[in-house]
């Protein structure tokens, strides 16, 4: 048989008793219309022990104050007693939490609803340290004159100088008139954003930033036919078409390789393709090439991951894993052998995280060209991957890296992807420009890394960075105080808590109304 509970039931007798003697001293004092100090003491049961610790207000015993406070490891979701995060939190955001880790780790972009595309660009061009000495190096006035130069000139000072985590982009993309809330195509901001930096460049007088666009980032490529029945190529095969990136098909591709391969395959004309040949005076079965002619410094390759479905007039995403050197020779690939090796290092990818087409994320891995390391650019938030580039601890990597043996018995550093977008590599045999040999016009300071950056914004980033300095200080202060006063009041309601029992109704006492007692003990501020 199970023990009967009896708890419940001597609970009930016992409220029981004390209703009794309360009807009966009140019936008492009814009839006699007097009040004794008994009387009084037993109304409100003065003579109840102190309370020990019951962690509720005993109703009926005037000496317990356990429930006003929670025990010493417990809080509560307001006042005086709650969690010191969630008091700092109240006090507003933490500028410190901002703060850049180090000079050396690069800074992120922020969001401004749907900006991943052009902040993962910028952030390309950003890490290039010839692009980015170059907008350095443009004059004052000539910023003046565009806008779009003078925001992209104060963003990448900000990148750089900066001691804030991540930089606000809202300024410049402003002055470019982008819809924050609308998803654009990374490859054609890139365009756009070339050719408009070309017109506003062209202003300079110093010559390596009037033409750095042109400089880093413009080869060139013909289109050439050839007649099969007299040999000759077209009058129009010896134009030069200027190129800053290369459009590769990815289609049935498995690798970077495939891709140059079949870009410069050689397409056949014949029967209604056939092409007329001016020097044979009729129509010949032909053959059709792109030749490179000259490559850049800077190469850029725009993975076509894009296919266009005739049927339902929509683009569909191939996301079919694509492979891609760290190290590229394109000596081969030029349609005359060059005298000088043509090693290129992959230097940034560009990621488009998604199946849709006009949606998605877009993100960067790239690497540093001092440190080797490599970077993730998530808008705000920037995480080193490592020498590898391949990510660390719970971290998703979209790009995996493998080593393949070469033909020469020599391991290669291979990576892929099925979200790469495009894919940038530097020419490594490419002597970098010292900063000493940079014009700048006016003052100018050298920053670390050898970095020239002009004085006005020099200035203006280390008036930003003392303001944003002393907003942290400001906050540290400010938590700092918040939290002693809070520690000072604790401290003050249990000390004055414990003392407020009566162990004798000898004693001389007060009575204080319960609920204005709580609200003493609970608030920041008292009552």
């Amino acid at each position: 048989m199970s023990r009967p509970t009896t708890r419940s039931k001597n609970k009930r007798n016992r409220q029981v008793e004390n209703d009794d003697t309360t009807t009966e001293i009140l019936r008492k004092i009814h009839l006699t219309g007097e009040i004794t100090d008994d009387d009084v003491n037993q109304l409100y049961m003065i003579t109840k022990p102190v309370c020990q610790g019951c962690r509720v207000n005993t109703k009926d015993n005037p000496n317990c104050f356990c429930g006003l406070t929670p025990s010493p490891n417990g809080s509560r979701k307001t006042g005086l007693w709650q969690k010191n995060s969630d008091i700092v939190q109240a006090l507003g955001p933490d500028p410190c939490k901002d703060l850049r880790t180090s000079a050396h780790s690069p800074a992120g972009l922020t969001n401004l609803g749907a900006t991943c595309y052009a902040n993962s660009i910028l952030q390309c061009l950003y890490m290039n340290k010839s692009f980015r000495q170059g907008v350095f190096s443009v004059e004052p006035d000539v910023l003046n004159k565009h806008p779009v130069l003078d925001q992209l000139t104060r963003l990448f000072a900000q990148l750089y100088a900066s001691k804030m985590a991540f930089i606000d982009s809202a300024p410049f993309i402003k002055t470019l008139e982008l819809d924050n809330g609308v998803q654009q195509d990374s490859h054609e901001f890139l365009t756009l954003l070339f050719s408009l930096l070309e017109q506003c460049l062209s202003d300079s007088k110093i010559p390596k930033a009037r033409t750095i666009v042109q400089d880093l980032f413009r080869g060139s490529v013909s289109h050439v036919t050839m007649c099969s029945k007299c040999g000759k190529d077209s009058e129009a095969s010896s134009n030069m078409e200027d190129f800053y990136e290369l459009e590769l098909n990815v289609k049935g591709l498995k690798t970077l390789e495939e891709s140059l391969t079949d870009y410069l395959s050689v397409e056949e004309l014949h029967g209604d393709n056939q092409y007329f040949c001016e020097s044979c005076n009729t129509r010949v079965d032909a053959s059709r090439s792109i030749k490179l002619r000259s490559l850049p410094n800077v190469l850029n390759f725009q993975l076509k991951r894009y296919d266009f479905l005739q049927k339902t007039t929509s683009k569909k995403k191939i996301t079919s894993v694509f492979s891609f050197p760290g190290k590229l020779d394109m000596r081969g690939r030029l349609s005359k052998p060059s005298q000088v090796e043509l090693i290129y290092d992959l230097s940034a990818v560009l990621i488009h995280k998604g199946t849709a087409t006009n949606s998605g994320h877009y993100i960067a891995h790239i690497k540093d060209e001092n440190t080797r390391q490599w970077w993730e650019f998530d808008d705000e938030h920037v995480s080193n991957l490592g020498v590898g580039g391949t990510a660390n601890g719970n971290h998703l990597d979209p790009i995996k890296l493998q080593h393949e043996e070469s033909s020469g018995g020599s391991h290669v550093e291979m990576f892929s992807s099925t979200d790469a977008y495009m894919l940038m590599y530097n020419l490594s045999c490419v002597k970098k420009n010292s900063a000493n040999t940079m014009e700048i016009e006016g003052d100018a300071v050298f920053l670390h890394d050898g970095i020239l950056l002009p004085s006005h914004l020099c200035q203006e980033i280390t008036n930003l960075n003392s303001s944003y300095v002393d907003a942290c200080e400001q906050f540290k202060l400010k938590k700092k105080r918040e939290l002693e006063h809070i520690a000072e009041r604790r401290q003050e309601v249990r000390s004055v808590l414990s003392e407020a029992p009566v162990h004798s109704v000898e004693e001389p006492f007060y009575w204080i109304c319960t609920d204005w007692l709580r609200q003493w003990a609970d608030n920041i501020s008292p009552p």
